[in-house]
């Protein structure tokens, strides 16, 4: 059986990682409401990669260009 690899779980070191950041940074996100949803199993906070993956691209912003430069 296949895997989904976008229904791994992450750590929030493995987030870090993923994303070049401290691991305070997501820890940090989280205490402020805001970053990747996550779950917690215990004391253990697990990202899931599919929603990640969906923040991620939440993050992309269209640049405004200036009027002259068209």
């Amino acid at each position: 059986m296949d895997e989904n690899t976008e229904d791994k779980w992450l750590t929030r070191q493995d987030l870090a990682d993923r994303l070049g950041l401290p691991v305070k940074t997501p820890a940090e996100w989280a205490s402020k409401g805001t970053g990747p949803r996550y779950a917690k199993f215990g004391r253990h906070v697990r990202y899931r990669l599919s929603d990640v993956i969906d923040w991620e691209q939440q993050q992309f912003t269209e640049g405004k260009r200036d009027s002259a430069e068209v």
